[in-house]
């Protein structure tokens, strides 16, 4: 389904729209990397980080031209069984005509049987030109590479997928990073004016008498450790924002803000609870939940994932390559089709003569060539061929254990998080209970300072816990969805990544 664009040049417009950028900043990012002060800043949903990355990352780029160089080699390979044909044309004067010597006996049968005489050979102008068409009419290695070609092309279309199925998982992950730091950012700016506001209340009952100064020092204290975790947080916020900038394919100069609420986000839900998650919850249910079996699990993924595909294609392109060793022991049949034009003339030249002194000829050539010995070069090759078999074969394996491995990891980190999501909301609403009591218990003079810190404390890391639980689950899933094969996005048509992939 087209989502956002379906032609580079609407991509462009996406570009502009989004970031209100002209080819000049973007010249200028590049080439002045320190001196480029912020743009613009910009809201940009999950959805749009994603097509933004698999139309602008540099690995896809890469990924289309290894597609666009498998079809030149296809055609290559049809060149090898095509008809040659070449023209040839030359012209030759002869400032002066050659001489040889040849006995006397030839012209004076009385002449002496050790005499030569000069005899001038040739013309002063002499001409050539022709054409000549060859045809391979069989040769193994040539038709075996025809199909190994395709498989060529069929490879770099799965390493394509599988690039842009990592793609796609990376720029959520790094999403997801963004926004958990955005979400610790707002949480500490979220304490410090509650311990501002409560540091104001305590000014005021200090200088009514109902607390000491202790109590004021206490918060002016806490507040003195948060600032500096405040400017901590604000340069891990710039720097998530910029890893997914750098994911995104775009200069990290750029400055945008990520659009979503872990505090809120629910992942049991199916639906999202406000607008801000729509987006993250959309891409989330794109592709199903089904913590099946392992050996479901990995049958789904082996047919699936890009990764695991390129390999098998690989072994099939061995074993072509094997047919091609093999029949380098077979004969090479071909034909050859010559059309000439020879012409001399003497004197002052004209182009091929004329009638007189002009000839044609023609020539058909059919041969075979069959290679007896060439060392042990061919037994090598084949030899060869088979070792790279079975490497593949190891690796085919090594790939499968490895993805088992990924599928059963990211299985135990989704049910983990399913399984904590409900007791961390319940402990969220509970220190938010818990520290509205302490401030009215305070405020009325029945709490301590101390209570109410406490209860600050809590609920901090109450927030901070739900919101690295909200982001761990939604990387797992990410994880999941990549390493069973079903990555949003990413079918198995590549055809549309392809049309939207810009190179400039």
């Amino acid at each position: 389904m087209k989502r956002f664009f379906a032609h580079p040049l609407k991509l462009s417009g996406m570009f502009i729209l989004i970031f209100g950028l002209n080819l000049a900043p973007v010249l200028s990012a590049h080439s002045q990397p320190s001196s480029i002060a912020d743009t613009l800043s910009e809201t940009i949903d999950l959805e749009q980080a994603i097509q933004i990355a698999l139309a602008n990352n540099t690995q896809m780029k890469r990924s289309l031209l290894s597609v666009r160089d498998a079809d030149q080699q296809i055609l290559g390979a049809w060149s090898n069984v095509m008809p040659d044909i070449a023209a040839s044309a030359n012209y030759t004067r002869n400032l002066e005509v050659p001489v040889n010597f040849i006995p006397a006996i030839i012209f004076d049968q009385n002449a002496d049987p050790d005499e030569l005489i000069p005899v001038a050979f040739g013309t002063d102008n002499n001409w050539m030109g022709g054409f000549t068409v060859s045809q391979t009419i069989f040769n193994g290695q040539a038709f075996v590479g025809i199909s190994s070609s395709e498989l060529v092309k069929a490879a770099q279309a799965e390493g394509m997928r599988a690039t842009a199925q990592g793609i796609v998982t990376q720029t959520r992950i790094t999403y997801y990073q963004a926004l958990v730091t955005k979400e610790r950012l707002r949480l500490i700016e979220a304490q410090i004016s509650r311990i501002r506001k409560s540091l104001e209340d305590t000014r005021k009952l200090a200088e009514q008498g109902f607390v000491d100064e202790y109590a004021l020092l206490q918060l002016e204290v806490q507040l003195s450790n948060l600032e500096p975790q405040l400017t901590s947080t604000r340069y891990d916020v710039k720097e998530a924002k910029q890893e997914l900038l750098d994911v995104m394919g775009l200069p990290v100069q750029l400055s945008i803000d990520v659009k979503g609420d872990l505090s809120s986000f629910n992942i049991q839900s199916q639906q999202a609870n406000n607008e801000e998650n729509e987006a993250i919850k959309s891409i989330d249910r794109q592709t199903p939940l089904v913590l099946e079996t392992d050996s479901v699990a990995l049958k789904k993924a082996m047919d699936l994932r890009g990764d695991l595909r390129v390999l098998d294609l690989q072994k099939q392109l061995q074993g072509k390559q094997l047919d091609a060793q093999r029949s380098s022991y077979l004969p090479t049949v071909f034909a050859q089709y010559g059309l000439n034009w020879t012409a001399s003339q003497p004197g002052t030249p004209v182009f091929f003569g004329d009638e007189s002194n002009r000839a044609r000829s023609q020539t058909l050539t059919v041969g075979v060539q069959l290679p007896i010995f060439q060392g042990l070069s061919r037994n090598v090759a084949i030899q060869r061929a088979k070792i790279q078999i079975k490497d593949t074969e190891l690796q085919q394996y090594q790939a499968k254990q490895t993805a088992n491995k990924e599928i059963f990891t990211a299985q135990q980190n989704v049910r983990e998080a399913l399984e904590i999501s409900e007791g961390l909301q319940k402990a969220l609403k509970q220190a938010e209970r818990g520290y509205e009591r302490a401030k009215i218990r305070f405020q009325n003079g029945v709490g301590s300072q101390q209570e109410l810190n406490d209860a600050e404390l809590q609920l901090r890391q109450a927030e901070i816990n739900y919101a690295q639980m909200v982001s761990g689950y939604l990387s797992a899933k990410a994880q999941y969805d990549q390493a069973t094969g079903q990555v949003p996005f990413v079918g198995k048509d590549i055809q549309e990544i392809k049309e939207n992939i810009e190179l400039k």
